[in-house]
């Protein structure tokens, strides 16, 4: 999996998941049209999102959405009550994305080594092109209602679920060496947060998304007792 090429598939997947956010508050959202509700959902959503990394959300008043987001008042009560359901639908909105895609690509592979690879991957990947929510996500939660920060909760723990299923899987499998696939992928969870939280610093350093995964994958290679070598003919990683 290449970034560009996975950053032209996501575009496609952003139309489809905010037609899917659309159909599931579809009672709450006064415009009909689908296609132009959509194209508005997605504008609130991204600007809000920018908003909200600069000032905090809670710090960012409608107002200022709506200045920036050029729609009017009136047009953003006419997809959203209020900044709680705002903040409900942006964190549901993310996790959907995520899960999605690494279904969608982890089906493609045969066995756990390949599919380890293609979630890491996958998984920095959206964090790069979703830069803005995946900050967001994880800075706000804490402001959610208990219901909601407990579903926020469970999304955490969801993706790490996928990453220790292919841990055991793995290991069962005979390809992994790996005493406790649970508390694994717990570090590895970690790794790929260290790119979104503190993207600065490789930024710094002149790292890519493409870089930062293939250094990740050496480091959870050689815990799982794999080795890591390139294709020269297409400067692709291989785990073997």
């Amino acid at each position: 999996m290449e970034f560009e090429s996975f950053k032209r598939e996501y575009l496609l997947s952003m139309e489809a998941i905010c037609e899917q956010i659309f159909q599931k508050n579809g009672d709450s959202i006064k415009v009909k049209k689908q296609k132009f509700a959509v194209k508005n959902l997605t504008r609130i959503i991204d600007t809000a999102l920018k908003l909200s990394n600069k000032t905090g959300f809670h710090a960012m008043g409608l107002r200022a959405l709506s200045k920036e987001s050029g729609l009017s008042m009136g047009g953003l009560y006419a997809y959203f009550e209020g900044k709680d359901e705002l903040l409900r639908v942006i964190q549901d909105y993310g996790r959907q994305v995520l899960l999605e895609l690494m279904e969608k690509h982890m089906a493609k592979e045969g066995e756990p080594r390949g599919k380890l690879e293609t979630a890491v991957k996958l998984h920095l990947f959206l964090s790069e092109v979703m830069h803005d929510w995946f900050f967001f996500s994880y800075m706000e939660a804490r402001f959610l209602s208990r219901e909601d920060r407990k579903s926020a909760i469970e999304g955490e723990l969801q993706s790490e679920e996928i990453f220790a299923g292919l841990l055991e899987e793995g290991r069962k499998a005979g390809v992994f060496r790996v005493a406790d696939p649970v508390l694994a992928a717990s570090l590895i969870k970690a790794m790929l947060q260290d790119w979104y939280l503190k993207r600065w610093k490789y930024t710094g350093r002149s790292v890519s998304v493409e870089d930062y995964a293939e250094h990740v994958m050496e480091w959870i290679s050689a815990y799982l007792g794999c080795t890591v070598s390139k294709r020269d003919d297409a400067d692709e990683t291989v785990i073997r």
